[in-house]
């Protein structure tokens, strides 16, 4: 009796066990439901402020509608994933509303209703190839009293701006219609005709800002700026006539927004090529506010551009040889930027390419705060001399002396001001009414879509994949611009790449110190070709000239002299990239023995600690 009362002690206690993990889980979903804890360094998974913000301000409740056909992505396992990502971001965003914003998730099936309803409300449908099935992926967003605002096609490779344009989308309803952005350009960014007669669409960066706001274009050089305007986007303006300088000065006295974009080398700008020759070098596309800037105390120099060793990128100018890098061609990390400032906070790379540098007089009565700067191992170089360098950029380092001090490429200019053109008669303000807020950018190529992102297709739909922050750089300063704050903290987050830092550092060691011993040899090499040649020459008639024993033992020194040259350059090329190979060895070797290591450490120190207790005890 006693051994079976003992047996029965053990599976007595499995069941009380199982049913207390059975109640603990039970207590916790129903404790914890809704907890979360993001442990992501960037925090991928948290709302930013600028949501909260925005969730707060909400006073009519808002529905929002995702429409999702299930079944026609039943074969996009990738595209799934990503709808997923999308709903648990509105339910997030409905938890952390206080209620006021509700998430209803429909299923368009074929010929059903709601298939109806999508389609009424301008939800746009693409057709998966290999099916035929009509897929739908829109979001709806209406209250009670605004009516509704839409995403007709909600784009797959956008996740990096997935928070933005919902919170976007809720912050649109009760609003007073889009901030009209006028648009003064130099340059081709919106839709045209190509050579061939095919539309395009433009830069992406002209695209999205039509999407975010009413988007004014400005033709020609205007002479009057509406009042209706909130942001003058001026970009690559040459040859301004005093009339539109008056506009702009007067504009910016009214209380108007300003953001520039100049440029001592605007390599967008093709109006000075010749078409009869498509290879001729053109001269530097400059572009300035020379008459404003010099009245209102801005120093730029539109001959002089920033080279920076210190970021310098890699380019290719020749197809068949090597990758260099371009000191005027600069990838700016967050170091470089201003993480003060809402517009460039918690941004990760910006591209510049030939970008001027910015100051202030000590005249002025504005105060400059830098938003994008080089490092301290930059210098000025002419304009003319980087467009020569195009076809080998090593030629910039030839004079190039860092001056151990950063060059501003953006930044903000705020206070007082005086028109540049006072005295004009009446009606004209000859001082600004209220502080002014401007924003110059020394850069124009940063808009083109080779420095950021990279345009693709999805199911006959454009979408765009960034490898910089280009583009959020631009729209951040927009909405700053034009007054919309919360939406800022939305959009200013690193993207969940990251890039490799420690190897980039010893890349660009390896590179300092291998490229004279290569340069040395290359030249070696060279040198010995042409004494080959010379050795080699073939007559008048094309016949090869009779060769001397003499010469025919020279040249055979030449070409166990020229492979030996060879062998050593290979060895010099491969030695660049021992460092990062020994720095991926140790990585590697940390990951794979590192934690197992750490696992069986904790293990002898808990056995060690068991082990000195029994003994204690014993003893």
């Amino acid at each position: 009796m006693k051994t079976t009362s003992r047996r029965s002690v053990p599976l007595l206690a499995l069941a009380l066990l199982a049913i207390a993990f059975v109640a603990l889980v039970s207590l916790s979903s129903v404790a914890l439901r809704g907890a979360r804890v993001d442990l992501t360094e960037q925090g991928l998974y948290t709302l930013s402020e600028g949501t909260l913000s925005i969730l707060a301000k909400v006073e009519d409740p808002v529905t929002l509608k995702l429409y999702y056909s299930e079944h026609a992505t039943r074969d996009l396992q990738a595209f799934r994933g990503y709808a997923t990502r999308v709903r648990e971001l509105l339910e997030e965003i409905a938890a952390r509303s206080d209620g006021k914003v509700s998430v209803q998730v429909i299923d368009p099936e074929p010929f059903s209703e709601a298939e109806d309803q999508a389609a009424a409300l301008g939800l746009r449908s693409l057709r998966v190839p290999g099916t035929g099935d009509q897929l739908y992926f829109g979001l709806v967003a209406s209250n009670s009293t605004d009516g509704e605002s839409l995403m007709p096609f909600i784009q797959p490779d956008k996740e990096a701006f997935l928070e933005y344009d919902v919170a976007k989308l809720i912050s649109s309803l009760g609003g007073a219609g889009r901030p009209v952005v006028g648009l003064v350009s130099g340059l081709p960014m919106g839709p045209r005709m190509d050579p061939s007669g095919a539309q395009d669409p433009g830069w992406v960066l002209d695209r999205q800002i039509r999407d975010l706001f009413e988007l004014r274009r400005f033709q020609g050089m205007p002479a009057s700026i509406a009042s209706d305007v909130d942001l003058l986007m001026v970009v690559h303006p040459k040859d301004v006539p005093e009339q539109t300088l008056v506009a702009i000065d007067q504009f910016v006295m009214r209380g108007g927004r300003l953001l520039v974009f100049v440029d001592p080398d605007a390599e967008a700008d093709q109006s000075a090529l010749n078409p009869l020759d498509t290879l001729a070098v053109s001269p530097p596309q400059a572009s300035s506010l020379g008459p404003l800037f010099q009245a209102w105390g801005i120093h730029f120099d539109p001959a002089r551009v920033v080279l920076d060793e210190r970021h310098a990128l890699q380019v290719q100018p020749d197809p068949n040889g090597p990758p260099v890098r371009h000191l005027a061609v600069l990838g700016l990390g967050s170091e470089s930027l201003n993480q003060d400032d809402v517009v460039t906070a918690g941004l990760g790379v910006l591209n510049f390419s030939t970008a001027g540098a910015l100051g202030l007089s000590r005249e002025s009565t504005l105060r400059m705060e830098p938003l994008v700067q080089s490092s301290l191992r930059a210098a000025l170089a002419d304009a003319a001399a980087v467009r020569d360098a195009v076809g080998d950029p090593e030629l910039l380092r030839e004079d190039f002396r860092p001056g151990n001090e950063a060059l501003v490429l953006a930044a903000r200019f705020t206070g007082e001001l005086k028109s540049a053109f006072p005295g004009r008669g009446e009606g004209h303000l000859d001082a600004s009414d209220g502080p002014v807020n401007l924003l110059v950018v020394a850069d124009t190529d940063l808009l083109t879509d080779r420095l950021w992102v990279q345009v693709q297709a999805f199911l006959g739909q454009p979408v765009y994949d960034a490898f910089a922050n280009n583009g959020d750089f631009v729209f951040n300063v927009v909405d700053n611009l034009v007054g919309n704050a919360d939406l800022i903290s939305v959009r200013t987050r690193q993207p969940s790449a990251r890039p490799f830092t420690r190897v980039e550092d010893i890349r660009r060691g390896a590179e300092a110190r291998y490229r004279s011993t290569e340069q040395r040899l290359q030249q070696q090499i060279d040198e010995l070709e042409q004494q080959l040649g010379a050795l080699q020459q073939t007559g008048a008639d094309g016949q090869a000239q009779a060769v001397t024993p003499a010469q025919q033992a020279e040249i055979l020194r030449f070409q166990e002299e020229r492979l030996r040259m060879r062998k050593e350059l290979r060895d010099v090329q491969h030695r660049l990239n021992a460092d990062i190979e020994s720095l991926g060895d140790r990585l590697k070797l940390l990951n794979i023995l590192g934690m197992p290591s750490l696992v069986v450490l904790v293990a002898l120190l808990v056995s060690w600690r068991r082990w000195a207790r029994r003994r204690a005890a014993e003893a």
